[in-house]
């Protein structure tokens, strides 16, 4: 029995995913704020130091959440132009390629995950 998989279902995907990485950017940007609050409140090094590391860290997901969001817009132009030649379903190459980004957002997932984590461990201590 062969499966097909439709463009249609790989675009509702493709649109948790852009609607998931907004969010993060948003959480980063609230995130930030609570760093400015930190550093008003603090003056001992190693605090500081955190700080930047966090800071850092933000601006380094910012970066992979836009590589995402290009990405995920390069396959949708791809998906795109399948539906205008009429073709309901994904190739080969573009499946290969989504299955990809699924495990890249997975990975990402975890990543930030843990870097939330770590975070709210940092602000629980300081703020």
């Amino acid at each position: 029995m062969k499966t097909i998989i439709k463009n249609s279902d790989l675009h509702f995907e493709h649109s948790l995913w852009e609607k998931e990485l907004l969010f993060w950017q948003d959480e980063i940007k609230s995130f930030k704020n609570r760093l400015s609050e930190i550093q008003k409140r603090w003056t001992d090094d190693t605090v500081l130091s955190a700080l930047d590391q966090y800071e850092n860290q933000f601006i380094i997901q910012l970066e992979k959440i836009d590589q995402l969001k290009d990405d995920i817009r390069t396959h949708e132009h791809g998906i795109s132009n399948q539906l205008k030649a009429n073709q309901e379903a994904i190739d080969m190459v573009g499946l290969k390629y989504h299955m990809e980004m699924r495990d890249r957002m997975e990975t990402q997932r975890q990543i930030y995950h843990d870097l939330k984590k770590r975070f709210f461990e940092y602000l629980s201590k300081y703020l």
